[in-house]
């Protein structure tokens, strides 16, 4: 398993071209394993842009934290 960390927002993009932004929290157990909690926001974004803004704005994301799928 990947002791990597993972970059807390995920921004992604469905089928209807619109952006969903993920919000992770990674914690680590006691054998040292990460574990994710993912939570998907309710808001549409019609950018990535838009969605980072919100980041920025709701969670004090910062550049360098977004990753994409």
């Amino acid at each position: 398993m990947s002791r990597e960390t993972l970059k807390p927002f995920l921004i992604s993009k469905n089928e209807e071209g619109a952006f969903r932004l993920t919000v992770r929290d990674t914690r680590f157990n006691s054998q040292g394993y990460p574990i994710v909690t993912a939570t998907m926001q309710d808001e549409i974004f019609k950018s990535a842009s838009a969605a980072r803004a919100y980041a920025r704005d709701n969670f004090k994301a910062e550049p360098g934290q977004y990753s994409t799928k």
